[in-house]
């Protein structure tokens, strides 16, 4: 899964986070994005080769945390 908007770096994708900016999942494939859980999720979009890898947690739709 992919997180909008498209984050360069995990620690990019952290730091928005951390300031409040509201992060989403996405799926480009077949499968729905639960509103809340937690979700693997890599970047940067497709066709950009995934430099970073992550595990989200989601709470309403919105991703809350990133490890």
């Amino acid at each position: 899964m992919y997180v909008e908007p498209n984050f360069k770096s995990k620690k990019a994708l952290k730091e928005a986070i951390a300031a409040g900016q509201v992060v989403t999942v996405y799926n480009p494939g077949p499968g729905d994005v639960p509103l809340n859980g937690t979700v693997g999720v890599e970047g940067p979009h497709s066709p950009e080769p995934h430099k970073w890898y992550g595990s989200a947690t989601i709470a309403n739709g919105v991703v809350v945390k990133v490890k």
